[in-house]
């Protein structure tokens, strides 16, 4: 299935949305929770899976939507389709601060490996799924979990990041070595691993853990300065450390809600 083909206009720096101009019968996919507003013709509906049109029937329907679990989202989408004769928009939010990345997929070669937690929105069409690391070691000791998302089709698909986010052109059998929890996306060309941190020293008291991810090209990658993951871990230490109560604190009555 060929996705429908959509415009987009990206508003906003550090809290982003998307805004997508739809044609008559023209659809996107998105995210539960992702959805921000949109014009009177625009009509909702809730499927199973991507609706990408490539499962197969209802069984292959429900073991698509079931993969999906395994990625730490939902059994169900939302599919935005502009029912009208006019132009219609809709808007689609970043949930925390960071960047929206629009991803071309036909000249992406078809397909995207992204982190479990990062797909926003996309044409209808688009296959959302599931990537299998291959190797073991990336599996356990990656950190982000063994399992990461893959988006495929000749599409617009679009993925958020937290912080600044930064694209490398990876040349082929050049190397880039990070924290496994700031890769964003990559092409499927990338070659990912995990390598252990050699130095007890740099292991025990470097503050970055004793893994981080080997990414070897060709290929492209992008890369996000704050994951969600350390913002959350920030925030719920700060509240251990002030208590969550003292009237000086940096969360405030915020912090109670932690402890409950």
């Amino acid at each position: 299935m060929n996705a429908h083909e959509i415009d987009y206009e990206i508003l906003g720096s550090e809290m982003q949305c998307v805004e997508i101009q739809l044609d008559q019968g023209e659809s996107v996919v998105a995210e539960a929770g992702s959805f921000m507003m949109m014009d009177p013709d625009i009509r909702m509906e809730t499927i199973f899976g991507d609706g990408s049109g490539g499962n197969g029937g209802i069984m292959g329907k429900l073991m698509g939507a079931g993969k999906r679990l395994l990625t730490g989202e939902g059994l169900f989408m939302t599919v935005f389709t502009n029912a009208g004769y006019q132009r219609q928009g809709v808007t689609f939010a970043s949930p925390y601060p960071g960047k929206i990345i629009p991803l071309d997929l036909q000249l992406l070669g078809g397909k995207i490996i992204c982190q479990k937690d990062s797909f926003l929105c996309a044409a209808k069409g688009v296959s959302v799924g599931i990537e299998f690391q291959r190797k073991l070691g990336t599996g356990f000791f990656g950190g982000e979990g063994f399992i990461m998302q893959k988006i495929e089709g000749d599409g617009l698909a679009f993925v958020h990041s937290g912080g600044l986010v930064l694209e490398r052109n990876l040349a082929p059998g050049e190397v880039l070595r990070l924290d496994t929890g700031c890769l964003v996306a990559m092409t499927a060309t990338i070659d990912y691993n995990i390598e252990f941190v050699k130095g007890v020293k740099s292991a025990l008291f470097g503050g970055e853990g004793l893994f981080f991810a080997t990414l070897r090209g060709p290929g492209k990658v992008w890369v996000q300065s704050l994951p969600f993951s350390r913002m959350a871990d920030r925030i719920i230490s700060a509240s251990r450390h002030s208590g969550g109560r003292e009237e000086g604190s940096i969360l405030g009555n915020l912090g109670n809600l932690f402890e409950r």
